[in-house]
């Protein structure tokens, strides 16, 4: 049976708060792909709980299953349809690669202004310096959100900060659970609602740990278990959690974290600085100095035998 046809049967026995899910999934059948559970929820104006429940009852044991049953029924039916769901319709099959890229261009640039108008200043600046003075920083995400994790932890490390990052829930609780009130803690999830993430954090907020949520849903399970939540920008319906425009808000919140901390330790970041640039600089080829009518080249390898 596809989705609408087991809401439809179920509809004449569902309460009046499954009936709301049921009505918004019939006229927009690929909400579920589009929006979060929390989202469906405030769309159909009801709980998180029943939108759960819902599923159920239609014969799915989780959101996660449901969304999958919608997405199968899309992918077998209009092609169309399925590129507006997973694509988003901002995108059109037919659009030029001038029209994608500055479709692009206007959805990322939207997502990093968004962040510096949401982010609060005062509360980054208070993350900064804990981590400048802590005595250990661990960075825990989980799939993209660990790349930034990582990423975040190797800017901190070359200035100074003790800081490991964590995209394996094992090793991560290990580490969380050995914090003391002189660490800090960061969870990174889009969502905020990946749930290694949200046990790591909430370990290492158990050992005494100062924990930071860095996400775009100020109401997740990972921004309740943190002391300080740093927004992101949302992407739009069209980008999953994974895609660049979400990443580049991230990045901005990575990028002021790391320079204020570098500010915080100005003189022992300028040493170090120095230090590892020169560690590293005899890997690195010497620039050939510019000619006036240099231009760029495309070097073609000749086949070998």
């Amino acid at each position: 049976m596809t989705v609408s046809s087991r809401v439809q049967a179920s509809l004449p026995d569902m309460p009046a708060a499954m009936v709301k899910i049921a009505e918004v999934l019939l006229e927009t059948p690929s909400a579920p792909i589009e929006l979060s559970i929390t989202e469906l929820a405030e769309r159909a104006g009801t709980s998180a709980a029943t939108v759960t429940r819902f599923c159920r009852v239609i014969g799915y044991s989780g959101y996660t299953q449901f969304r999958v049953g919608v997405a199968s029924d899309i992918g077998r039916g209009d092609a169309h349809e399925s590129w507006r769901a997973d694509i988003g319709r901002e995108f059109h099959p037919e659009d030029t690669p001038r029209e994608v890229v500055r479709t692009l261009l206007n959805e990322h640039v939207r997502a990093i202004e968004t962040t510096a108008r949401l982010v609060d200043l005062d509360d980054v600046q208070s993350v900064s310096r804990a981590i400048a003075t802590c005595r250990h920083l661990d960075i825990y995400g989980i799939g993209g959100s660990g790349v930034m994790a990582e990423e975040l932890q190797a800017r901190l490390y070359r200035i100074g900060v003790s800081a490991h990052y964590w995209q394996e829930v094992h090793g991560g609780l290990t580490s969380a659970a050995l914090q003391t009130k002189n660490s800090v803690a960061i969870g990174i999830s889009n969502s905020g609602r990946t749930d290694e993430t949200i046990q790591m954090l909430s370990q290492a907020a158990s050992a005494g740990a100062f924990t930071i949520a860095i996400t775009h849903e100020s109401t997740s399970p990972l921004a309740d278990v943190a002391d300080v939540t740093i927004g992101t920008a949302a992407p739009d319906p069209y980008l999953q959690p994974d895609d660049l425009s979400a990443k580049h808000s991230q990045l901005m919140v990575l990028d002021l974290l790391y320079l204020l901390v570098a500010q915080e330790t100005f003189a022992d970041t300028a040493t170090r600085l120095a230090a590892s640039a020169m560690a590293v600089s005899g890997h690195r080829r010497p620039q050939r100095p510019k000619r006036k009518n240099d231009r760029p080249t495309l070097r073609i390898k000749e086949p070998t035998e």
